[in-house]
Parts: structure tokens; sequence; C-alpha cells
């Protein structure tokens, strides 16, 4: 027998292994990363009690101020890519847990843990160790032969294995960079809700308080466009987010799946799962509203000719003789 050849494939796992602990190590205290793992801005990884550690050593008086901290509660720098991290008052414990990490390490953790073999049902010595294509089950060598799938075509159970695996990676690729997309959608539509009446209200700022009653005037004519334009745009938000919501968890029990050791329990459930994952990738994101839905640029002000108006606001009448005068004059006042 050669031992060099059977060794590759245990090397090639180990090597694997080993690279997959590498990014599940934490940069701080340089273990495995323990529960809840928290992630940052930058989308790095850290320990909750690494990060909190790093927090109060930058933010020392951060404790004292308590609830009054305001509307920022400190800040860090990550200590991989030196992004500059801001905190709320809730400090570390404010920021977003990243279960996908948790799970994943759970799995690891797992991995090392025997596993009994698949029996079959009709032959209970038997392991299940080929797939019939016909039927789509995997099944064992004596049904084969002498049960139920005797007239049936077969495979082996690893390239059956391989193939399904390596289609639901591609699935999984596909739903990502989907994912990607409806949150640059959101992002978008997110935006548009906000621009228009910001935009209004800058322009209202300059002017002097004499123009607040005009412009209560002009914002409720704005408000009643917004309002219907606001309102669909953020059905699409909650609309867009839920898709989301449910394509990220069958990410995630997708990469759960691609863990599962065993061929057959692999197989006996990956056909629903690759179905799921292609409806999911079909729904149509073709509802966005078209191009400059959002514009409100009909509404725009050119307040210019008003400002310079109000600049020009002078005494009248203001010469040498009421100068001399002083408090007896009366003073008026007029457009220059």
């Amino acid at each position: 027998m050669n031992f060099a050849v059977g060794l590759k494939p245990l090397l090639a796992e180990a090597r694997s292994m080993e690279s997959l602990e590498k990014q599940l190590l934490c940069p701080i205290c340089l273990e495995m990363f323990s529960k809840p793992v928290v992630i940052l801005p930058c989308q790095h990884n850290l320990c909750r009690k690494c990060a909190n550690d790093i927090f109060q050593a930058s933010n020392p008086l951060w404790q004292s101020r308590g609830s009054g901290a305001g509307p920022s509660g400190g800040r860090f720098r990550c200590p991989t890519c030196r992004h500059e991290v801001l905190l709320d008052r809730h400090g570390v414990y404010g920021l977003q847990r990243n279960l996908l990490v948790e799970n994943i390490i759970d799995i690891y953790k797992q991995e090392s843990r025997p596993l009994p073999p698949l029996m079959c049902k009709d032959h209970e010595d038997e392991r299940i160790n080929i797939y019939c294509v016909t039927c789509e089950v995997p099944t064992c060598s004596m049904c084969k032969v002498f049960g139920a799938h005797k007239d049936c075509e077969v495979a082996p159970l690893q390239s059956i294995f391989q193939g399904q695996k390596s289609e639901l990676n591609n699935c999984i690729s596909m739903l990502v960079a989907g994912n990607d997309r409806i949150q640059t959608i959101i992002s978008q539509l997110e935006d548009s809700c906000r621009s228009t009446e910001q935009h209004v209200g800058l322009r209202f700022d300059s002017l002097c308080s004499i123009l607040e009653e005009r412009k209560k005037e002009l914002l409720q004519s704005i408000a009643r466009e917004q309002e219907g334009k606001v309102q669909r745009v953020r059905g699409l938000i909650r609309q867009y987010g839920d898709h989301l919501e449910a394509s990220s968890k069958l990410v995630e029990t997708a990469i759960q799946a691609m863990e599962e050791p065993q061929m057959a329990v692999y197989l006996q459930h990956s056909k629903e799962l690759l179905k799921k994952i292609t409806d999911m990738s079909k729904v149509s994101m073709s509802s966005r509203p078209e191009p400059g839905y959002e514009s409100m640029d009909h509404f725009s002000i050119n307040v210019d000719h008003v400002a310079e108006m109000l600049r020009t606001i002078d005494f009248q009448g203001w010469g040498e003789d009421e100068e001399r005068d002083g408090g007896k004059m009366g003073i008026g006042w007029g457009w220059g």
C-alpha cells in the first residue's frame, strides 16, 4: 500500500482547517473568538471583552460620565486597520454581534468529533455508500443488487456530493452578491427620503426671522407631494429589507450545510436547499422608482435677490443734523 498517496488528502485537509483557524483568531488575545463576537464598522471582528479592554484604555473617564455622555460614548481604533470606531452611550455593548462568525466557530469545534456512519433502513448492516440517480436519493449496495434500486442508475456518492456541493457554493456566491446589490439599493432609497427636506431646510436657514412664516407655507406645499413619494420609497425599503433578511438567513443555512461532513446526510437535504436558493435568486427587484423619482427640483427656490434686499436695509435720513440731535430724530426702515 502506498501510504504517501493516502496521506496527501489528509495533509490538504489539515492545511485547510489550519487556514480557517487563523481566520477565527482574535487579533488582540490571539485566541479563537469567544462569544459574543462584535463586528466593527470596518467589518473586522473582535471578542467583546477585547473590544471593551481597548475601549476602556482609550476612554479612561467613560464610566464616570455615565448616561450623560451624549450622542458619542467614546472612540478607539481598530487594531487591524486603524480605522476610528465611534461608539454611542452604550459603549462596546452598542456594537452588532457577528452571529455568522459565532456559528462558524461552533461548527469548527464540532469537526473533530467522530460521527457515526449512516446505515440503510432496509439493510441494517449496510452503510449508505452510493447514490441512486434515478430516484435522487442516497442508498446502499444491497439495495442496488437486490433491493428497490436494482433497476435504477446509480453513481458514486462522492462524485454526486462534490458536484452538488460545488453547485451550492456557486449559489451562495450568487446570493451574497445579490445581497450586496440590495443593500446598495436600500441605502440609496434611504438617502432619497432625506435629501429633499434637508435641502429646502438649508435654503430657509439662511434667511432672517421675518421669512419664517413664508417658509412654513412653502414647506406645506412641498410636504403634500413629498409625503406620497416618501411613503412609496419607505414601502420599497421594507420590501427589500424583508428580502435581504430572508436571503441572509438562507446564506447562513447554506454555509452550515457546506460544513456537513457526511455525504449522505448532506444529500438528504441539499436538493430542497438548492431549490430555495434558486427561488430566492429569481425574486424580482425591478420595482424601483424610475430615475429622478425623488427629485423635487420643481420646488427649488432662488432667494438670492431677497437676501440682497435684506442686506441693504438701513436707517432712513441718517445724516449730520440727525447725528447731532441724537435721540430727537425718528428712525425708520427702508430699502437702500
